[in-house]
């Protein structure tokens, strides 16, 4: 059963918050995305960082500081009005939080492991809850004095697109009736340095389903839904909650989602993209559509010479006629644990009112397609969605272990904002 996704915040290289990363998102601006030294030693890598400052964190017991949970928090922040709504109207127990991450705060536990190493001791603000990758949901939960089911999901590059769709099950099973979902992940050295290794990681702008692409970069951000089974501008929910939705917005729905593990390769994906299919084809079949009913389709477009070879194939089969498409990771990097639910949010924006031009997001490389893959319909700066109503867009996230998420959302038949 389709879910509404009313509310969403968000932060990524693009900006913080919906009105900037939806302008900059349309517009194709890769600027986020700088070549920074300190990650890996000896090597100047593009990471895509979230800018500005972000808010302080709450003396929360049990939650030590992390640039993970203050990018969780940025994202909550943005969103409050319509989180205490709803906490106010179903109850603190009634309402779960499920987060997709990779890292928690690894980062900052890795730091403060080498200050043991170099000082025998470990620093007094050090709690080994920093680097449980349960952490973000936990510290969301108790931000919000929340009591129901909590709990993270870490599937690597897939996690924040399971997130959701396990968001949606707990609200078809009816064991609570809104969950807090979506995705967090912080740049982190060890995962720089474990894609590193790998020699997966471009030193330059990633370059998706280019005959020149050699490998991927890394980002940072968070994608925070509200989903409920009915649309929040409708009573019970109001006051905070409806006023905080421009005037003229559309409803937004989770229509489905598919699940698959082709368990190719602990690193490598399936090369013929069966997995892949099967993900497509189960969101489909969630949905209802067929595949000539799907508007757009964000690519996981990670760059890296395997993952576009397969996903194009994969592509290609589901979408025989074509299906406008691209890869966002050019201009946020590869937010592995965030990235489903972040490229999700792409397509909420898609649909929403912070796209008044109705432009997808632009596919952004150097034009040199690779002859070996089969031709996609990229989209090219300035392109427009459809205008068949109600749209239909598809978010394809893959991961290690040959996990593989497609998600569908679209916009309510039901009456505008």
């Amino acid at each position: 059963m389709a879910v509404y996704l009313n509310a969403l915040g968000l932060n990524c290289a693009l900006g913080q918050g919906k009105q900037a990363v939806a302008t900059a998102l349309f517009a194709g601006d890769s600027s986020g995305m700088q070549a920074q030294t300190g990650w890996v030693a000896e090597r100047a890598l593009t990471v895509g960082a979230v800018p500005g400052d972000l808010p302080e964190l709450p003396d929360l017991p049990g939650h030590p500081p992390s640039r993970n949970n203050q990018l969780l928090l940025a994202a909550a922040l943005e969103i409050e009005p319509e989180l205490r709504a709803a906490i106010s109207h179903f109850g603190t127990e009634r309402i779960a939080v499920v987060l997709g991450t990779s890292t928690s705060g690894i980062e900052e536990a890795s730091q403060n492991i080498a200050h043991y190493l170099k000082q025998g001791e470990l620093p007094a603000h050090y709690g080994y809850a920093q680097q449980e990758l349960a952490e973000p949901a936990n510290f969301l939960s108790d931000w919000l004095g929340l009591s129901g089911p909590c709990f993270s999901i870490s599937t690597a590059c897939t996690s924040g697109a399971r997130a959701l769709l396990s968001a949606q099950r707990l609200l078809n099973l009816g064991v609570c009736d809104a969950v807090i979902c979506g995705g967090v992940d912080s740049l982190c050295r060890l995962t720089l340095n474990g894609f590193s290794a790998l020699e997966a990681v471009s030193a330059e702008r990633c370059n998706p389903f280019s005959v020149n692409r050699h490998g991927i970069n890394i980002g940072e951000g968070a994608a925070l839904f509200l989903m409920t089974k009915e649309p929040m501008t409708k009573e019970p929910l109001s006051g905070a909650a409806r006023s905080a939705v421009p005037r003229g917005a559309v409803s937004i729905t989770l229509l489905g989602g598919g699940a698959s593990s082709d368990a190719h390769h602990i690193s490598a994906p399936q090369p013929d993209g069966l997995g892949a299919q099967a993900a497509m084809r189960k969101a489909l079949t969630a949905a209802g559509l067929s595949a000539n009913q799907v508007d757009y389709l964000n690519l996981h477009g990670t760059a890296t010479t395997h993952n576009d070879a397969m996903e194009s194939q994969a592509v290609q089969a589901i979408f025989p006629h074509g299906v406008p498409c691209s890869s966002s990771k050019p201009m946020v990097g590869h937010t592995l644990g965030a990235a489903g639910a972040l490229e999700a949010a792409f397509c909420w924006l898609t649909l929403s009112q912070y796209n008044p031009q109705q432009l997808l997001p632009p596919h952004l490389w150097d034009g040199q397609a690779d002859p070996a893959l089969p031709a996609l319909n990229l989209v090219q700066p300035g392109t427009q969605l459809s205008n068949t109503r109600p749209r239909r867009l598809m978010s394809n996230s893959f991961a290690f272990g040959g996990n593989n998420i497609s998600l569908l959302l679209g916009e309510a038949p039901g009456e505008p904002l």
